[in-house]
C-alpha cells in the first residue's frame, strides 16, 4: 500500500507548510478558519493557541501526532484520501495525517461538522 519513502516524506513535512493549504482549501468552498480549527482540536485536542504555538515552530507532522491527544473516535473516519483506503494504513502516523487530509477534505466538501466530528 504505501512505502517507507511515502512515510518518511509525510513524518517529516512540518504543520506549518500544510496548514495554509488547508485554510485556503476550506476558505475556497465557503468554510471557515474557525471551522478547521474545529475540526483539528477534534483530531489532536490542540487548541488554536497550541496549534499557532506548533506552526510556528515549525513542527513536523512526527512531533505533531506524537503530542497530540488523538480523539477516541479518529478510527471512525473512513473511506480514500489521496488514493489510500484510510483504515488500511499500516503506518500510524501516515494514518493520522489522512485522518486530518480527510476532515479538512469533508469540510471543504459542506460535511455538516456534527457529522466531520463523528458524533453519535
Amino acid at each position: 500500500m504505501s512505502t517507507a519513502h511515502h512515510d518518511e516524506r509525510i513524518a517529516k513535512m512540518t504543520v506549518a507548510s500544510v496548514y495554509p493549504h488547508y485554510v485556503t482549501k476550506v476558505e475556497k468552498k465557503g468554510r471557515t478558519q474557525e471551522e478547521l480549527h474545529t475540526v483539528i482540536e477534534w483530531l489532536t485536542g490542540y487548541n488554536v493557541q497550541k496549534l499557532q504555538e506548533l506552526i510556528d515552530q515549525k513542527v513536523t507532522f512526527e512531533t505533531f501526532f506524537s503530542e497530540a491527544t488523538l480523539h477516541p473516535n479518529a478510527h471512525l473516519i473512513t473511506g480514500v484520501i489521496c488514493g489510500y483506503r484510510i483504515e488500511t494504513i499500516e503506518n500510524p502516523l501516515t494514518q493520522q495525517v489522512r485522518y486530518l487530509d480527510k476532515l479538512v477534505d469533508e469540510l471543504a466538501k459542506g460535511r455538516k461538522l456534527d457529522k466531520i466530528l463523528r458524533t453519535a
